[in-house]
């Protein structure tokens, strides 16, 4: 029974990297690469939807509520409501974590590489770190 609790523990606090929560945070000015398996979180991409749903609005309040109400009835206008909604959860999600510098690249909330684009090698100088002992 001893053992098989060890061997429990040492699965799950060794676990490897490519099975964790992997939260790649930038910004347009900031592209990432290899970024397959990771959540993706652009800082700018609450600021990026608010422009679309906004585009073409007339200058007159009024009509431009009329206007705002009418594309809130339509299907890609919902949609891109629910991509805004996410869009800010990701951002309050990259703020609770403390980033300070883009891009970064966070596991299991617990580590992070900052200014390194691509994903991939981020998560692998994080495995690297992680099987070290440290």
């Amino acid at each position: 029974m001893k053992a098989r609790l060890l061997g429990f523990a040492l699965a799950t606090c060794c676990a490897p990297v490519a099975t964790a929560d992997v939260l790649a945070i930038s910004d347009a000015d900031h592209p990432l690469i290899n970024t397959a398996g990771a959540r993706l979180v652009l800082l700018d991409a609450p600021e990026r939807l608010e422009q679309q749903l906004s585009e073409g609005l007339p200058a007159d309040p009024r009509q431009a509520v009329t206007v705002m109400q009418q594309r809130m009835r339509s299907a890609s206008a919902q949609q891109l409501g629910r991509d805004l909604a996410k869009a800010h959860q990701d951002v309050a999600d990259a703020w609770s974590l403390a980033v300070t510098k883009l891009p970064a690249v966070v596991v299991n909330r617990q580590y992070v590489v900052y200014g390194q684009p691509d994903v991939a090698a981020a998560v692998a100088s994080i495995e690297r770190y992680r099987s070290s002992g440290r």
